[in-house]
This record gives structure tokens, sequence and C-alpha cells, in this order.
């Protein structure tokens, strides 16, 4: 994982940037970059998900920069390019905790030179990063994105209570061991992907598949996007094995398969991804490439944090704090990552961000929603950054 160079200007939009920035937290940070750096151009800082890269911005980026931004997106912490984190299943998971990689952005931002930044957007696992850079420093982040995935604010702090008594931003922590148990008896047994992302032989599961890491990236952005017929969202009544059990296998999986299993049926056929538009086969080989070398594990520990409570005890500081920056959520009319968290969003809408300026979902897109319908994305984070 050292040594690793830029990424080539052939495979980046023209406009984009590749570099590394050193002394970030302890990381060697690779980020994207469009824009002039310049002192009078607000910043706008983007932050990916799971199984992403820096470059899943990259439709937004130039946009943004046209419209007098400095755009920069990290390949975050257990990435990419991004090097001095720990890669082994038993190595430092304290490092990937949320406060820690809430730090990670806050020290780019100062080896940026900057001391604010006019937007934080976070996709997927970057959303609740992006969401506690807002809330813990809003000096700093002005103003909060957050992308396919609800913020329902911090937990209540648990001080010798139970799990059941977790209140919002606990979802981990009330998946208490009576659900698990429930899924298991449930018809086929089932078990949901954070618990199975948590345990040591997920990452040979991705990397090491049968199919190897390209076909299974395939199948995997297929299923999750607008373009497979099983997308059809809806809220969850409760938190619940039968409610949970509604939603689809690559988010409550059958217990005896690992991912790759689990997403392989539903690989598209080949006239299907030649008629992709919004992930052609030659910038999913930029992903293919890059988890085929790093593996998985990284991201994979952000995960182990989130049902590990003790990892992220420390948000309990937190509780009962809101997001008092303007906010909007983003997310395709077809991600059932909106309501994986029965109230989740409902809760992020009406409490936890007391300056929400709208809550949009995009049709024609599933979970890749900046990747699948750039264009009204970009819309529609213009309108709010003009707005704020």
């Amino acid at each position: 994982m050292t040594g690793t160079a830029p990424l080539d200007n052939a495979v980046l939009p023209r406009g984009i940037r590749s570099r590394f920035v050193d002394n970030v937290n302890g990381l060697r940070m690779h980020l994207l970059e469009a824009g002039e750096a310049l002192p009078d151009r607000p910043l706008v800082l983007l932050l990916h998900g799971f199984p992403e890269l820096a470059y899943s911005w990259r439709k937004l980026m130039l946009p943004l920069a046209r419209a007098g931004f400095y755009v920069v997106a990290p390949d975050q912490r257990g990435y990419g390019r991004t090097e001095g984190w720990d890669p082994d299943y038993g190595g430092d998971l304290a490092s990937f905790r949320i406060l820690n990689l809430v730090r990670d952005a806050l020290a780019l931002v100062w080896a940026l030179g900057r001391r604010s930044v006019a937007a934080v957007a976070g996709h997927d696992f970057g959303s609740p990063v992006a969401a506690y850079c807002a809330l813990i420093r809003p000096d700093v982040f002005r103003s909060v994105a957050a992308v396919s995935a609800p913020f329902d604010g911090p937990p209540e702090p648990a001080f010798g209570a139970s799990n059941d008594a977790a209140g919002p931003g606990a979802f981990a922590a009330r998946f208490d061991g009576a659900i698990h148990e429930a899924l298991a008896r449930l018809d086929p047994p089932r078990k949901h992907y954070q618990w199975f992302y948590s345990t040591r032989q997920a990452n040979a599961d991705m990397r090491d598949c049968r199919q190897g890491v390209h076909a299974f990236l395939r199948a995997y952005f297929h299923v999750k996007s607008a373009d497979w017929p099983g997308n059809r969202p809806f809220p969850l009544g409760s938190l619940t094995a039968d409610e949970l059990a509604k939603l689809p296998a690559y988010y409550v999986m059958e217990r005896d398969k690992g991912m790759a299993e689990t997403v392989a049926p539903e690989m598209p056929a080949a006239a299907a991804i030649a008629a992709c538009r919004w992930l052609p086969e030659a910038e999913l080989a930029i992903y293919g490439t890059e988890f085929a070398r790093t593996g998985f594990q990284g991201g994979l520990q952000w995960y182990r944090c989130r049902t590990d409570g003790r990892c992220n005890a420390d948000l309990d500081l937190f509780a009962g704090r809101t997001i008092d920056v303007p906010a909007i959520f983003i997310a395709g009319a077809s991600d059932w990552g909106v309501f994986q968290a029965p109230g989740g969003f409902e809760r992020m809408r009406d409490a936890a961000c007391t300056r929400m300026l709208g809550c949009h979902l995009i049709d024609g897109a599933g979970h890749w929603v900046q990747q699948e319908q750039p264009e009204q994305v970009i819309e529609l984070l213009l309108r709010f950054l003009r707005q704020r």
C-alpha cells in the first residue's frame, strides 16, 4: 500500500486533478480536486461511501468548479490510494471510528490552508461523517448535504441502560440479540449485512470471490441501482425481523451466503452492461483495480466500528445536539438505503436538522444517485448552495 502514484490523468475527466496531501491525521491522503485553489473560491468537500472512492464524485466536480467552487474529494481512510491506515482485521480498529474520520476531514481542510468549508457532502457511509462534521464543527463546515443515507441525530447516552433504550442515531445498538435470533429463525434464515461486513471472512468473500472483483462490483453496483427492478422501496413499520425481511437480500442476507454469492445471480447480461451509461466498463475498472489492490477491509472496518458500540461510545457526548447549519438530503427514489433504518428518514427531516432546506428523492436513481443522475444532483446542490 506504500508508494502509490496519483491517478493517471488519462482516466480522469479533463480538469480533475489527482494528488497527495501529507500529514493528514497520520495519513498520506489521496484526493481529486477541481477548480482553482484560490482564497476567494469557497471549498466544497465530498466524502464517499462503501465500496467507493473519491472517483465516485467525478460527475459532480467539474460543474461545481464551473460554478465558482474549489472542489476536493479524498479517498477516505481505508480506501484507494490514501496511505497510513492499518489494513489488518485485527489491527487498529479505533482509528476508523466516526470521530477520527471527522478528524481526518478537519485535518484535510487545515492541510489545504482553509479554515472553513462552504459545504460538506457525504454519500452512503460518508453521510454520517459529513453530518458529524457539521454537528461538531459548524464554524468550519458551514452547510451539509447528506446523500443516500439519512442522519437521524446522535445516540442518546446509554450510561448503564440496555440497548433497548438506545435512541436516535443508534441503529446498530437497537439490534439486540433477540432481533438477530429472530432473523435466524426466518425461512430462509437471514442475517443483516452490517454484521456480515463485521466478520473476519467478509473481506476475502469479496476480494477472492469466484467471479473476480470486477464482476462482483458490477453485480453489486447494478443490484443497488435503479436498473435493478427489485428496488421499489417503502418505509418499514418497525425494527423487527419480519419488517427487516422486506429489505432486499443485499441488506438482509441469507444466513449461509456471503455478499459475493448474494449478488452474483443479479449480474446483468452483456447487453445491459454495454448499455449502462452511468457506469461503463472503463469506469468500473477504476474501482476494480483499486479494490483488487487494497482489498475491502479498510472500508469494512467502518462497519465494525458501527456494530461494536464500544468504538463510538464517545458519540454519547453529543446527545441532544442537532445540526443547525443549512442541510439538504438527496437520494434516489429507488434507493432502499433511505428506509433501511425504520424512522430514520423522518427523524432527520423533522428533528435532527433544524435548518433542513429540502429532502429530495430523484426518479431514475438508486443508491448511486450522484453517478446515476448527476445532472439532477448538481442542480439541487447548486440551488442549495445559493440558498445557504
